[in-house]
């Protein structure tokens, strides 16, 4: 109701936020998100009950999946309800199943070297456009966790020796780490968006990655080419960038990196839609000098004067508030 009162035309709502869902799941466990229990069930299917709901009030829905997250700030793997998968993998006798599942900075994610993963996530995204009338399917900035320097050469890193030994006996010019991590990001990618076309021609596969390129190609995380899925087709629908800086931020400062997007080479099938930080509208000057972005606290008419600047590149297509919040609260109504 909120957002058709705020003349929004689509909902984007996490469903599977660390390998599990808020619907009933042939691949994940329950979420705790919905009943504060991972894998209770609420007794309802609230992507049901979502997805009626949206298109009651002519709203579009997308379901927003995270394909590799397991956990936030937890590497017990005892912790995880006992029909996961995740919990199997880590658990199973067979070594090519443990390394499915990895530890690093105080998490758990699922190898995205490994084919069985990609297969899982594209499976798993084949299973919600298969049963429920979803418009879209989305994935926002979390792909390879940021490994740094320290351990750039653990987390994958063994699998990554296992290709080269490979290519190496068939006489073939092995990728570098980065190119081979990025290539492992495209597969899944590859794969989810031929999973949903499968399923539902119309229904949308779009990314929406964090808002600075140069980030986005550093050899130490993300391991996220965009460029290649703007360009070619058979990857995404539209990309979404998170641009969540004022005009005056130092180093990211908004038009400079709206500039950067629009002027990147884009297949006609691919939209561009801008990501807006609607969470920092009407914030005090303490948590914008948090953020190193002063410039929030100093003006109302932000938001504003970012969709104004966009729609005048005559490249965007539209716009993404994160998140819900900022509609419901009174510091952001100004």
């Amino acid at each position: 109701d909120a957002c058709k009162a705020k003349k929004m035309n689509t909902v984007i709502l996490q469903v599977r936020p660390c390998a599990d869902a808020m619907y009933p799941s042939d691949y994940f466990p329950w979420s705790e998100y919905v009943t504060g229990k991972a894998g209770k069930s609420p007794g309802f299917d609230p992507l049901k009950y979502a997805v009626t709901a949206a298109h009651k009030r002519k709203l579009a829905i997308q379901a927003w999946v995270n394909p590799y997250r397991i956990t936030l700030s937890s590497t017990k793997i005892s912790s995880l309800p006992k029909d996961s998968i995740a919990r199997k993998w880590a658990s199973s006798k067979k070594k090519s199943e443990r390394r499915n599942v990895l530890s690093v900075n105080g998490a758990l994610y699922f190898n995205p070297a490994s084919a069985d993963v990609q297969t899982l996530v594209a499976n798993g995204v084949k299973e919600i456009v298969k049963n429920y009338d979803v418009d879209g399917i989305h994935m926002d900035d979390y792909f390879y966790p940021n490994l740094g320097t320290t351990n750039m050469k653990k987390f994958d890193y063994s699998e990554y020796k296992s290709y080269v030994k490979r290519c190496n006996q068939e006489k073939e010019e092995a990728k570098s780490l980065v190119g081979w991590r990025r290539q492992n990001v495209n597969k899944m990618v590859k794969k989810v968006y031929a999973a949903v076309k499968k399923a539902d021609k119309n229904c949308l596969f779009g990314i929406s990655p964090a808002g600075n390129i140069d980030n986005l190609y550093s050899k130490t995380s993300y391991y996220s080419p965009v460029k290649t899925w703007m360009k070619t087709s058979g990857y995404i629908d539209y990309i979404c960038p998170q641009i969540y800086w004022s005009f005056t931020q130092k180093s990211a400062p908004y038009k400079k990196m709206v500039k950067e997007w629009a002027s990147l080479k884009r297949s006609s099938s691919v939209k561009l839609y801008i990501g807006l930080a609607g969470y920092r509208a009407g914030i005090s000057a303490k948590e914008a000098n948090a953020v190193s972005d002063p410039g929030w606290s100093k003006s109302n008419t932000i938001l504003k004067r970012q969709v104004e600047y966009a729609r005048s590149t005559k490249e965007v297509s539209g716009f993404c508030i994160f998140s819900y919040g900022t509609f419901t609260r009174a510091s952001a109504k100004k």
